[in-house]
Parts: C-alpha cells; sequence; structure tokens
C-alpha cells in the first residue's frame, strides 16, 4: 500500500492511499475508518493518557475489521445466490469459494 498526503494550510488535508493490483484489505480499510473516528492530539502529555488513547483506537480497529469481514461474507452470499438463481451454478460456486 502506498500512502501520500498533501497540505495546503492548517485546515485543508488531502491523504491519498493507493495499493498494487489488489483491493484495500479490511484490516486497512479499518485503520483508515479508525483514524478518523479516533483522533490523539499531539498535545497530550501524559504518556498513560496516551497509551490508553492508543489502545483504544487499536481496539477500535480490530472490532472494524471484524464487522467488514462480516459484511463482506455476506455480501458474497447476495452475490452467489444472484449468480446461481440467474442459471449460472458453476460461476455462484466460484464467487463463492472466493
Amino acid at each position: 500500500m502506498s500512502q501520500a498526503q498533501v497540505g495546503f494550510g492548517p485546515t485543508f488535508k488531502v491523504d491519498v492511499q493507493t495499493t498494487h493490483n489488489r483491493g484495500f484489505t479490511p484490516e486497512e480499510v479499518a485503520e483508515r475508518c479508525a483514524k478518523k473516528i479516533v483522533s490523539i492530539s499531539d498535545s497530550v502529555t501524559d504518556p498513560m493518557v496516551k497509551a490508553q488513547a492508543e489502545a483504544f483506537k487499536s481496539q477500535i480497529t480490530s472490532l472494524i475489521a471484524v464487522y467488514m469481514k462480516e459484511a463482506i461474507k455476506s455480501d458474497r452470499t447476495t452475490v452467489y445466490n444472484a449468480i446461481k438463481n440467474a442459471g449460472q451454478p458453476k460461476l455462484a460456486e466460484l464467487i463463492r469459494r472466493l
């Protein structure tokens, strides 16, 4: 995964992430999501508070990844059934095995 950041002042920031010959994994997307949900200020000086915030962010990342994997499985089941019902059982089975 590649990442680039471009800043246009203190309030506007562009963050670009790419992959090569694949999509993002649930863990990568979960990390990006948790980064938006949990923000840890650089001004936090208490190491215990910072460690607690980092631990919380890590738990949120793991939880998001679990639910993303469930959503992917559920979507794959929906696609499998749609393809099978369209008269393509062999193709549906290939999709199910992904």
